[in-house]
């Protein structure tokens, strides 16, 4: 299995060097994997992920963008329709998360009762 690409200094903020730990320092909100699960259904402008179900705020969906670019998991790029606002896609980095959502999906709906997968990746 792939390490991905050598590793630069860590951050600071990081407890440990423990790869679990680490990756939930960056992905383990409670709103996070639900930004790159839309962006995976094919959502990627603000305005869509302001109107999934969970209702994320404007400010924590702000700041979750900022943080994913800055990780390198997500980018902006020009939207499609042309207009000036900007949108999101995933980057290598980002698209390398899509067996994570699966299983938690798959997880979830053996799981959790009640659950249900309304729509499928694009």
């Amino acid at each position: 299995m792939p390490n991905g690409p050598p590793s630069k200094a860590p951050p600071s903020s990081r407890r440990s060097p423990c790869p679990v730990s680490c990756a939930l320092d960056l992905l383990g909100d409670r709103w996070t994997l639900l930004v790159i699960r839309d962006l995976i259904l094919g959502r990627n402008r603000f305005k869509d992920f302001i109107s999934s179900p969970e209702g994320i705020p404007t400010n924590i969906l702000s700041e979750r963008l900022e943080r994913l670019m800055t990780a390198d998991i997500i980018r902006q790029v020009p939207a499609s329709d042309g207009g000036k606002r900007m949108a999101y896609e995933l980057t290598e980095k980002g698209l390398a998360l899509r067996p994570v959502l699966k299983s938690l999906r798959d997880w979830g709906l053996a799981w959790e009762e009640g659950t249900q997968a309304l729509l499928q990746p694009a």
